[in-house]
């Protein structure tokens, strides 16, 4: 590469000044390759290791260009083009980072202690689909409590509409939501309210559709390991090394260009490396270079739920910062729905569960899987709760129930309410769905426009996925390529106004989560559970200076006044239990809050209800 050149990345268009636009790009199949730009061929220099380069002069910020490989007609774009303004079979537009003004200078970016995540797909998130949209909505989001949102994929994809996935322009925001300073505005907005903005990138498959890399090289992908999504990424055979530059030079360009904070890196346990360092823990460890004095937090999707990607490389870990909590999600929606076909059949939804779940974080630690029929998991005592991301709904979870449902569809009210205790005050970094926060019972669908030739295979590819569910069989799936199946997905703002109960809910809770000294450091003094049912969990959060708390929570009936030999129940001495938060509060749209414990120490559990206690002093102390 010429010296000569400022450049960010090793690859893709930087306006160099007065002296033009430089192009760098790895292309080893060429013998030629020139720019396309006004109708006239520009040639790069072979630098004769698989990449070509060359400054060229009349270009600037906002012109279009395309690649020309040894002169066959086929105009191809940029493999690291910063925008696709006609989506990813168009030409690619020259960018200029470094005019964008940020107005964030004072923020020093976010680390995983106390955070609130939220998910959320721009293109639903809002009726207009736009990142504009959106950010008109982050004040409530700061209002309620979430201090971290994290977008699902924004990489330039084929079609109108479309979770994201199949992402093909990886360096390229989508045209879909806006140009790539509407995403600075969104995110410079979001820090001056206190919120971070961390992004879903997908580094385990390319989509089936505008993916012209193969035009370039056959080496991004390889056929030594099987995948879900057709050909694994090549980071570990042949001519790897710029494979791993470009995965690796992607995720310090959100981070750099865009001042995200941080990632979440989707489907972790396919992307495949025996490589000394591996992908993952080489791109997270740059990510966290390219990020400067910022703080940012890498967070894997992992289905086996590995917990050696949070260990410290100094321990053979890969040094993120947290993992995906699937068995919350799984042991919660049995106990709430009282259905575990398919993957939930390894999970019974009970009070055990989910006193293992406060307790442990992962139920699957090494142990057998029915459903797999193998071992799932590996021992994770040794990390933190934090880094457990815990939650009730997410993009796939919701609409794998079929049609869609959210969870307040799937559940009554009363253990709604106390499964958003139980998320939100669990050890552990909870994570919203969007739209939880006001109760939404508008579906999330499987959508995607991949062109007509896709639409079958597509459509069968779902059907085939959600056939695990016997229920489901009988059935009528969405077609993902139908615009209703991703109108259907678009969030009911107006629906907002009318569920403050629900909106109350979330706010009180994540006020507590935060505030609560005991409850807020996720149980590091030590906690205990105990079960007095099948569907009755007591949570003891222990306080050095005896200022215990005690939550309560039965998705059962109401379980009769007694006294229960349990030792959990009973206060530190000198101090009794008094009653801080209950779910059946009338605030909420309960029906009443009935004391826990009456003056002769019997005790009542309200049904589908939740409660949080803590130890105070008796009359007699407090009146020393």
């Amino acid at each position: 590469m010429n010296i000569a050149f400022k450049r960010y990345m090793p690859i893709g268009a930087e306006i160099q000044g007065d002296q033009g636009v430089h192009f760098r790009v790895w292309a080893p199949k060429a013998h030629k390759l020139a720019i396309y730009f006004k109708d006239a061929l520009h040639a790069l220099d072979d630098e004769e290791n698989g990449y070509f380069s060359g400054c060229i002069v009349g270009l600037s910020a906002g012109d279009r260009y395309a690649f020309s490989i040894d002169d066959v007609d086929k105009l191809l774009p940029d493999p690291a083009s910063r925008f696709q303004p006609e989506g990813p079979h168009g030409p690619s537009e020259i960018i200029q980072p470094s005019q964008y003004r940020w107005t964030d200078q004072e923020w020093t970016g976010v680390r995983l202690e106390n955070q609130v995540i939220y998910e959320m797909h721009v293109g639903t998130f809002t009726p207009e689909g736009s990142w504009h949209a959106a950010s008109r909505k982050l004040p409530f989001l700061a209002d309620v409590g979430i201090t971290l949102v994290e977008v699902m994929p924004v990489a330039a994809f084929t079609g109108t509409r479309g979770w994201g996935y199949d992402g093909v322009g990886w360096f390229a925001p989508t045209h879909l939501y806006g140009r790539p300073d509407e995403l600075r505005d969104f995110i410079a907005h979001a820090h001056s309210l206190g919120i971070g903005v961390i992004l879903d990138v997908v580094y385990n498959h390319f989509g089936p559709d505008g993916n012209y890399l193969p035009f370039f090289s056959d080496a991004y992908t390889t056929e030594k390991y099987p995948n879900e999504w057709g050909r694994a990424l090549n980071f570990d055979d042949k001519s790897c090394a710029p494979v791993r530059e470009y995965v690796r030079e992607n995720a310090c360009y959100w981070i750099r260009e865009f001042h995200f904070d941080g990632l979440r890196l989707d489907a972790t346990q396919q992307i495949f490396d025996s490589s000394p360092e591996h992908i993952v823990a080489e791109l997270t460890r740059c990510a966290r270079e390219a990020a400067g004095a910022r703080d940012i937090v890498i967070i894997a999707e992992n289905e086996p739920q590995d917990s050696n990607l949070v260990r410290s490389p100094n321990v053979g870990g890969f040094g993120l910062d947290a993992i995906w909590n699937d068995d919350f999600h799984h042991s919660t929606h049995v106990a709430l729905t009282g259905h575990n076909e398919a993957y939930y059949s390894d999970y019974q939804g009970s009070s055990r569960e989910l006193a293992a779940l406060f307790k442990y974080g992962f139920l699957y630690q090494g142990q057998r899987s029915s459903w797999q029929r193998k071992s799932r998991g590996s021992p994770s005592r040794d990390i933190h709760a934090r880094q457990r991301i815990n939650f009730l709904e997410n993009h796939d979870q919701v609409a794998n129930s079929g049609r869609g449902q959210r969870l307040i569809e799937l559940t009554d009210p009363g253990n709604f309410r106390t499964a958003t205790a139980l998320l939100i005050l669990s050890p552990g970094t909870p994570m919203l769905f969007q739209g939880q926060e006001f109760g939404s019972e508008k579906p999330f669908l499987f959508f995607a426009d991949l062109g007509k030739e896709l639409t079958d295979s597509v459509a069968q590819g779902r059907q085939k996925f959600l056939s695990q569910f016997p229920s489901l069989t009988s059935i009528e799936l969405a077609a993902p390529h139908d615009p209703v199946t991703f109108s259907q997905s678009v969030l009911d703002w107006s629906k907002c106004e009318c569920r403050v109960d629900i909106i109350d809910l979330h706010r009180d809770l994540i006020a507590l989560k935060k505030t609560d000294p005991v409850v807020s450091i996720d149980g590091k003094h030590g906690l205990e559970t105990a079960t007095l049912s099948e569907t009755v969990l007591l949570v003891r959060f222990y306080d050095p200076e005896g200022e215990d708390r005690l939550l309560m929570a039965n998705l059962g009936t109401d379980l009769a006044p007694t006294i229960f030999p349990e030792p959990l129940l009973a206060p530190p001495p000198g101090r009794r239990w008094l009653l801080v938060w209950s779910s059946e509060d009338r605030k909420y749209g309960g029906a009443g809050v009935r004391p826990p414990q009456d003056e002769e120490g019997m005790w009542y559990f309200q049904g589908h209800a939740a409660a949080l206690l803590k130890a105070a002093w008796t009359t007699k102390v407090e009146s020393r």
